[in-house]
C-alpha cells in the first residue's frame, strides 16, 4: 500500500506543475494567439512502470522456485504525433514505441538465496484520445484507448548460486487493449501572430492496468505513470489585423454565484420476500496454512488436535453435518470450525491415499530455524497421530512464506501482518490433496463440503446505495417510518452502501410499508435530504438448496488467480441455471484504511460477477440477474472475526451465492 500512495503522491505533484503552468499561460497570453486547426509534431516521455500481481512460469524451459509479486522500473516513451482542435474539443492520435519493462522485488528462493527478475517489454502503440480544452485555454485533458503491438519480450533471471538466465517470455500477448488518461498545457514557443506556431507541451498520463495482463498466464499485471514534453508545430493563415478600441467597464457590488455541490444518488434495493433461512450447501475453500501464535513454535490450542484413537476414526466427511449452525452473512463459527480441523482433514487425506506426499514450509520473521521446528511439530502430529509415514512429508524453514503480506518498506500495521508471515504452508503436487482445476500445480487444497441453514440471506437485506457519499457526505442515516408512525433509525453510515436484515426491519410483523428518509451532511456542512420507500413481506423458509462458494486473494490483491478464474468458470459457472439469482459480496480483513478496503472490495466483487457473466453468455444461460456488493471491512457484514490472522486471511474472499429461480 506505501508503493501506491508513492505513485498516487507523483501523480499529484506532476498534476499540480501543469496546473501552475497553465495559470502562468493565461496570465501572460493576454493578445489574440494564431489558432491552427491541425498540429503535428514529436512526444518524448518516461514510462514509471509498476508490476503487480504473480508470475512464477517465465517460459516453458523455466520455472522459478519463488513467484515474484510487485516490481518498478523506468522506461522510454517515443511518439509521433496529430493533433485536430476546436475551441473545447478535439481528437489526438499518437503513434509510438513504448516500453513497460523494470524489475520485480527481489525475493528469496527456498535455498535461502536472493533471486532478481527484470523485464524488457517493448510494444508499438496506437492511441486514439479525445483532447477536452475545458476552459478554452492552454490547459488540456485527455483520454481514450490504448492498443499495443509487442516488438520485445525478455527477461533476464538471476539467482545466488546458480547461472543467470537470459530468454523471452512465453505465452506473452502479441496485441494488448488497455485506457489511458492525462492532462497537459501548450507552451507557445513563437510569435503570437506568426502563420507557423510552435509549442513546448509537458504532459503527464495514467495507463490502466485494467485489461493490461502482459500475458496469457497468470495474473501479473502493470500500470504505468508517464511524465513527458511534446513539440507541436501547427500552420493557419494570419487573421486580418484591424484597428481596436479597447473599452474598460467598471463593475461593482457584485456577488459571485455559489459553485453547485454534486448531488449523491440514492436509492433502495428491497425484497420481494423477507426469508428467515435458507438450506445451504457451501463448497468451503480451505486455506493452506496453519498460523502460529507469535513467540511460539507449538500448534496453537485453537486447532483442533486428536488423539491416536480419535484419529483412527476421523473422516472428513464428519465436518459436513453437526457444526454450529451459524452459516450467515456476519461472523461464521462453523467455517471456522471446519478450517480448525485442516491437520486431520490432511491426515485423513494421506491416510486414505498412501502415494500422496507433501512439504511443510514453516515461515518466521528473520528465524528460518524457528520456522523449520513449527513445521517439524505439524509433521509430527501427523506421523504420531495419523500414523502417516515420515517420509511422505519434508519439512523447510523460511524467513517469509512464499507469498507474504509484510512488504519491503511497509510501516503501517506491521505487528497484524507479521502475525500472518508466521505460518506453516501445506505444499503438495498430490491431486488427492490439491483442488485440480487451473493444472496440477495447484495453489489451493480441495474445499470441504458443508450443509446448514443460512440466516438472514443477503437477498432477504434491505440495500440502501448512496452512490458518492464517501466522497461528498461526512456521514449519512437512515429513518425508517411505517404506516403507523413509528420510526427506526440506522446508520451513522459513511461508505456507499449499507444493509439492514429485512426481518429486523419487520420485528414481528408479517408485512409493512416503509418510507425512507435518508439525511445527511455534505463535508461543507450542507444537509442532505433524500426520500424513498420500501414495501417488505415475510415468506415461509424455502425448500430449495441454495449454493455458495468462496474466492479467497492475497493480501491487498483485487484480482482472482488464474486457477480461480478457472475454478468459477469450469466448475459454479455450469452450476448456475437459467433465471437463477446470484448475489455476489466482496469483503477484506482490517489491516489498511477503511474508504480504500471499501474500494477493494468492490473491486474483488466485480472482478468475480465479469467472469460469471463472461462464462454464462458463453454457455448461453439466459435470465441470470447479478448483484454485487462490497462491503469492505464492515464488521456487522465481515464473514469472519479479525482477531486472528486466519479470519483476516478468511476475510479477503469475494462469496457468492447463487439463488435457484423459485
Amino acid at each position: 500500500m506505501s508503493q501506491s500512495y508513492t505513485t498516487k503522491l507523483k501523480f499529484a505533484s506532476i498534476l499540480l506543475v501543469l496546473v501552475f503552468a497553465c495559470i502562468a499561460g493565461q496570465t501572460q497570453d493576454v493578445v489574440k494567439r494564431t489558432q491552427p486547426t491541425w498540429w503535428f509534431g514529436l512526444s518524448g516521455a518516461a514510462n514509471f512502470n509498476t508490476f503487480r500481481g504473480t508470475t512464477q512460469v517465465l517460459n516453458e524451459n523455466l520455472t522459478v522456485p519463488t513467484a515474484f509479486h510487485k516490481g518498478k522500473g523506468i522506461k522510454p516513451y517515443a511518439s509521433v504525433l496529430m493533433e485536430v482542435r476546436g475551441k473545447v474539443w478535439g481528437g489526438m492520435l499518437y503513434v509510438a514505441y513504448d516500453n513497460r519493462g523494470g524489475h520485480f522485488d527481489e525475493v528469496i528462493a527456498p535455498c535461502n538465496c536472493p533471486a532478481n527478475l527484470t523485464t524488457n517489454i517493448g510494444y508499438v502503440t496506437i492511441e486514439p484520445s479525445l483532447r477536452i480544452a475545458p476552459f478554452s485555454s492552454a490547459f488540456y485533458i485527455f483520454a481514450g484507448p490504448t492498443i499495443g503491438f509487442n516488438v520485445t519480450k525478455t527477461f533476464a533471471y538471476t539467482q545466488q548460486k546458480q547461472p543467470d538466465t537470459k530468454a523471452d517470455w512465453s505465452d506473452l500477448r502479441k496485441t494488448y487493449y488497455a485506457a489511458q488518461a492525462g492532462l497537459g498545457i501548450d507552451i507557445p514557443l513563437s510569435n503570437r501572430v506568426s502563420e507557423t506556431q510552435m509549442t513546448l507541451s509537458p504532459f503527464a498520463s495514467f495507463q490502466t492496468d485494467l485489461m493490461n495482463s502482459p500475458r496469457k498466464v497468470e495474473s501479473w499485471s502493470i500500470y504505468t505513470i508517464r511524465t513527458g514534453v511534446a513539440l507541436k508545430f501547427g500552420t493557419k493563415r494570419r487573421a486580418p489585423v484591424t484597428n481596436t478600441v479597447t473599452n474598460t467597464v467598471t463593475i461593482t457590488n457584485t456577488v459571485a454565484a455559489p459553485a453547485v455541490e454534486k448531488e449523491v444518488l440514492f436509492s433502495v434495493r428491497g425484497p420481494k420476500a423477507v426469508p428467515a433461512n435458507r438450506q445451504v450447501k457451501e463448497t468451503f475453500p480451505m486455506r493452506k496454512s496453519v498460523f502460529f501464535n507469535m513467540g511460539s513454535t507449538e500448534i496453537p490450542v485453537r486447532y483442533v488436535m486428536l488423539n491416536a484413537t480419535q484419529a483412527a476414526a476421523f473422516k472428513e466427511e464428519q465436518l459436513q453435518e453437526g457444526q454450529p449452525d451459524n452459516l450467515n452473512s456476519g461472523r461464521s463459527a462453523r467455517q471456522m470450525a471446519v478450517y480448525h480441523n485442516i491437520l486431520n482433514v490432511i491426515g485423513d487425506r494421506m491416510r486414505g491415499n498412501p502415494q500422496s506426499s507433501i512439504t511443510l514450509q514453516g515461515a518466521s520473521d528473520k528465524d528460518p530455524a524457528q520456522g523449520k521446528l513449527m513445521a517439524e511439530n505439524v509433521k509430527q502430529y501427523l506421523v504420531v497421530n495419523f500414523s502417516i509415514d515420515p517420509s511422505r512429508i519434508t519439512t523447510e524453514g523460511r524467513d517469509k512464506p512464499l507469498i507474504p503480506s509484510e512488504q519491503p518498506g511497509g510501516t503501517r500495521e506491521l505487528e497484524l501482518l507479521r502475525e500472518g508471515d508466521r505460518r506453516v504452508d501445506i505444499v503438495s503436487t498430490s491431486p488427492e490433496l490439491m483442488l485440480q482445476v487451473g493444472g496440477a500445480n495447484s495453489d489451493y487444497l480441495k474445499p470441504v463440503q458443508i450443509r446448514a441453514f443460512q440466516e438472514d440471506p443477503l437477498d432477504s437485506h434491505v440495500i440502501f446505495t448512496n452512490e458518492g457519499a464517501n466522497v461528498l457526505l461526512d456521514s449519512w442515516n437512515i429513518d425508517m417510518i411505517d404506516e403507523q408512525g413509528a420510526v427506526q433509525h440506522y446508520g451513522p453510515f459513511t461508505q456507499d452502501q449499507a444493509s439492514v436484515p429485512g426481518k429486523m426491519i419487520l420485528g414481528t410483523n408479517t408485512q409493512g410499508n416503509y418510507k425512507i428518509v435518508m439525511t445527511g451532511q455534505t463535508k461543507s456542512g450542507h444537509a442532505v435530504r433524500k426520500e424513498s420507500s420500501v414495501s417488505l413481506m415475510k415468506a415461509e423458509d424455502s425448500k430449495q438448496e441454495g449454493l455458495r462458494y468462496s474466492v479467497l486473494y492475497d493480501f491487498d490483491k483485487s484480482k482472482t488467480k488464474a486457477a480461480y478464474e478457472k475454478f468459477l468458470t469450469e466448475i459454479v459457472a455450469p452450476l448456475i441455471a437459467d433465471n437463477s439469482t446470484v448475489i455476489i459480496h466482496g469483503h477484506t480483513d482490517i489491516i489498511g484504511e477503511e474508504k480504500y478496503n471499501y474500494n477493494l472490495s468492490v473491486e474483488r466483487a466485480k472482478d468475480g460477477q465479469k467472469i460469471l457473466e463472461r462464462a454464462l453468455n458463453n454457455a448461453g444461460k439466459k435470465g441470470v440477474k447479478f448483484e454485487a456488493y462490497g462491503f469492505g471491512e464492515d464488521l456487522a457484514m465481515a464473514p469472519f472475526e479479525n482477531s486472528l490472522p486466519e479470519g483476516r486471511f478468511y476475510n479477503r474472499s469475494v462469496i457468492i451465492d447463487i439463488i435457484p429461480a423459485k
